[in-house]
């Protein structure tokens, strides 16, 4: 067993990590306990029943967070034209319309959190890869970041506003950050709500029994807080 600060272990007593919350009780733990000097993220981790190997059992979506992350979300945009304009407009922190601009990001430029592109630049964007694919930066049309010109502003406003991508990883878990511990409890639960409905939508046509087996809440340096499952995927926006 990992040892763990102090203060993590007196955070331990105030928790029964034997015991299911309901998804509000648990969010209340998480920001009561919260003890670390800056403003932790709350995270959610979902232990699916789906198998990562499988093609017909993957995740890969997004959902925007009606109350955001609780933090500026920098968005870069590949885009020309028209659409560039559009994206300056718009409030992109870098346009990267020129070939040399688009050169400076081969070269490692990623002082940003977002990279959306127009479909017409994704020829030139695709050979990004090798810099942009590792940080999980790269342009995809499945996580609403490839889009029509004309639907370059609406997808910046939707990265700064808490668009989330949620997708399986190997071992067939999801984690996706809820926002700030320093935000309310109906804040926090408005965004896990809007997430689980987005998840629940998302079950892929794979997926055999149980979808989401374990749900568990945190802050970043905190403990587990296990939730009753079922309360958790009843969530559903517009009934809290």
């Amino acid at each position: 067993m990992p040892k763990h600060g102090k203060k993590f272990e007196n955070v331990i007593k105030n928790i029964d990590l034997d015991k299911t919350y309901s998804p509000r009780e648990a969010l209340q733990l998480v920001k009561e306990n919260s003890f670390a000097k800056f403003d932790e993220t709350v995270e959610i981790h979902l232990r699916t029943g789906l198998d990562p190997r499988q093609a017909d059992q993957q995740i890969r979506d997004v959902v925007v967070l009606p109350n955001g992350l609780g933090k500026t979300i920098r968005v870069l945009v590949f885009a020309q034209g028209e659409a560039a304009a559009a994206a300056r407009e718009a409030g992109a922190d870098f346009v990267a319309e020129t070939d040399e601009e688009i050169n400076r990001v081969a070269q490692g430029y990623t002082d940003f959190d977002v990279a959306v592109g127009t479909m017409d630049m994704m020829g030139k964007v695709g050979r990004l890869g090798r810099v942009l694919g590792p940080r999980n930066l790269m342009p995809n049309p499945k996580a609403g970041t490839v889009v029509q010109p004309g639907d370059i502003a609406l997808a910046i406003k939707n990265a700064k506003a808490g668009r989330v991508e949620f997708r399986l990883d190997k071992t067939a878990n999801i984690h996706v950050p809820l926002g700030k511990v320093s935000f309310s409890v109906d804040a926090l639960e408005e965004n896990m709500t809007a997430l689980m409905t987005a998840v629940r939508k998302a079950r892929p046509s794979g997926a055999k029994g149980m979808f989401v087996r374990k749900v568990t809440l945190s802050a970043t340096m905190g403990p587990g807080i296990k939730v009753d499952t079922n309360a958790a995927m009843a969530l559903e926006s517009g009934k809290i």
